[in-house]
């Protein structure tokens, strides 16, 4: 089963808090802050296995999560840090975060590894915080929150050559020639339900990837047939390799066939045009072909064809030194989509307020913005003198001087994350 696509949830581990402790032992006098470091989480990280050939490992698998750091311990010990989750995927996968819908990794080398969700750092114990005015604080910060997110994990093969065109024009008789892969080959259309990739080697030893991909058909852009699922195969290619049914065994005209595909082709994506594009006459031996042939190169006076009999073999070494001639000058093809304009243009913005107000109504009031909520996820709520460092760092902020403008008044409820306070005037 070929499996190209998955949804998952992914979390990283949440780091461990610092300790609040004291070396208390006899024979240390004045042993001080004695609280350790807590661990680091694991983080969830994608990397390559060149022995996987599809994504079907993750398709019943929603949620990958990775392990807590553990606590930070007695006489400044660090807490252990959770391993990192390894997720095996294949050569030529990408990640695409599912709520912006950008690519946060592609993952096209046999070395490739992209940290997806980053595990958080372990909180500080609280011997980081002794000073001259505070030799004994009991005080210590709580470890990040490790990332989450919620991922499209998506396998573009990593072919050197596609071969494109209708269904039953010998593609897969084709790649069965000329390597050693060996998709289903039968008489009638959709033979091919999933892409296949052969190895292909010439006599001179140069050596190079080519997939079959499943037969377009008019409309496979739009989501018609079963084209429309791998077009996005033919994107890493460097090299098309378009075979024409000459023979007109389906009773199609092969002009019209190959308007078609190449019609499909730049709906789907422009820049699939530009790639080369090898010409693969096929089925001469029939007959009616020698007509569609010239019909043809008169109507493409500019196009390189080469004619062949797949079934018996013939005709497919000139195809393989003209692929071998293409692949030795073009370079490999970016995935990630290019931007509309190249030219960057580099403008004054305003730089975003650390937070904001919201007046929720009710004398209900919150305060939003990311760096209040990692100081809130920093913030040691448990202990007195975290919960007084807590709000000192939100008056040097001037959040309560915000809340006075937003109208908040005494009594009012405010809220950060899932905690509430309420708000006092200053005396």
């Amino acid at each position: 089963m070929f499996i190209d696509k998955v949804k998952l949830e992914l979390k990283a581990g949440n780091g461990g808090d610092g300790l609040v402790a004291f070396r208390r032992e006899k024979y240390v006098p004045l042993g001080g802050p004695a609280g350790g470091d807590g661990g680091d989480g694991g983080s969830v990280i994608f990397v390559v296995d060149t022995n996987k050939s599809t994504l079907l490992d993750l398709r019943y698998t929603k949620f990958i999560r990775a392990k807590d750091g553990e606590k930070g311990k007695t006489k400044r010990m660090h807490g252990e840090s959770a391993e990192d989750v390894l997720v095996k995927v294949p050569l030529g996968t990408i990640v695409r975060d599912l709520k912006t819908n950008e690519v946060i990794a592609d993952l096209c080398d046999k070395d490739g590894r992209a940290i997806i969700c980053q595990g958080g750092k372990g909180g500080l114990g609280n011997y980081h915080f002794a000073s001259g005015r505070n030799s004994a604080p009991e005080y210590a910060k709580m470890g990040q929150m490790g990332e989450e997110r919620k991922v499209e994990v998506e396998l573009k093969l990593l072919a050197d050559v596609g071969l494109v065109g209708f269904p039953s024009v010998g593609k897969s008789t084709f790649l069965n020639m000329v390597s050693k892969a060996r998709p289903e080959i039968a008489d009638y259309h959709f033979t091919t339900l999933r892409p296949y990739l052969g190895l292909v080697q010439n006599p001179d030893g140069f050596s190079f990837v080519c997939a079959d991909l499943p037969g377009l058909i008019e409309g496979a852009a739009q989501g018609k047939g079963l084209g429309h699922e791998f077009l996005r195969h033919i994107e890493r290619c460097r090299v098309i390799l378009h075979i024409v049914d000459m023979g007109s065994e389906e009773g199609r005209d092969p002009l019209d066939d190959f308007k078609i595909i190449n019609e499909e082709l730049g709906a789907y994506d422009q820049e699939l045009l530009k790639r080369p594009m090898v010409i693969v006459a096929n089925k001469m031996d029939l007959a009616g072909a020698d007509e569609n042939l010239r019909r043809f190169k008169k109507a493409h006076p500019d196009l390189e064809v080469f004619e062949t009999m797949t079934m018996a073999g013939e005709g497919l070494q000139a195809v393989l030194y003209r692929v071998e001639e293409l692949l030795k000058k073009t370079p490999s093809f970016a995935l990630i989509q290019k931007e509309e304009n190249t030219v960057k243009r580099y403008t004054y913005t305003k730089k975003e307020d650390e937070f904001r107000i919201v007046n929720e109504g009710g004398h209900n009031w919150r305060v939003e913005g990311d760096k209040i909520k990692r100081i809130f996820e920093n913030a040691d709520l448990k202990s007195e003198e975290g919960i007084y460092r807590f709000a000192r760092i939100l008056k040097n902020m001037k959040v309560d001087q915000k809340l006075r403008e937003a109208g908040c008044q005494d009594g009012d409820s405010v809220y950060i994350e899932d905690y509430g306070f309420v708000f006092e005037e200053d005396i």
